[in-house]
């Protein structure tokens, strides 16, 4: 039997608001996740009981995100003062000068590879499913996205941010 949608919230929340942190960035994260969860609010009732329900949420936060990021590029919106600083995308004591800036300036299959692998946990077969390519493809887009962190930022250290 199928856990009432209220538990998935519980349950998965804070691993697909993670990932919109890491994919769109701390400013547009609250608004990709609300999104994810209002659309698998609507898909969950149709939602097969064999179904890996955190890997579905992520496709659909990943989705949600990119759709954010092409409106984001449509519209863009000038401002006369930069915007106050944060801590960094929502992790405790993070620091928009260390990881997760290096992060953030991965190319977009990098950054979301590892952002899928390394903070959601997803199996690289989930994220060649939700990126559109090969479990191998996958793979080599996290592989390379950690080499090119350790190159920009040496101390860079995903232990900490995995479940």
């Amino acid at each position: 039997m199928r856990p009432p949608f209220e538990a998935i919230v519980t349950e998965h929340g804070p691993t697909v608001l993670r990932v919109c942190r890491a994919v769109v960035g701390v400013h547009d994260a609250e608004d990709a996740w609300s999104e994810t969860f209002l659309a698998a609010m609507r898909a969950y009732p149709d939602l097969p009981e064999s179904a890996n329900v955190e890997a579905w949420l992520v496709t659909i936060a990943h989705r949600k995100a990119i759709d954010m990021v092409r409106a984001a590029g449509r519209n863009p919106l000038p401002v006369d003062e930069l915007p106050e600083e944060h801590s960094g995308h929502g992790v405790v004591g993070a620091d928009e000068t260390g990881v997760w800036a290096a992060v953030a300036a991965l190319p977009d299959k990098q950054r979301q590879a590892i952002a899928y692998h390394y903070v959601a946990g997803l199996s690289y077969a989930e994220i060649a499913q939700i990126l559109g390519g090969t479990t191998d493809a996958a793979r080599r887009a996290a592989a390379d996205g950690v080499k090119n962190l350790r190159r920009t930022y040496p101390g860079a250290t995903l232990k900490g941010v995995t479940r």
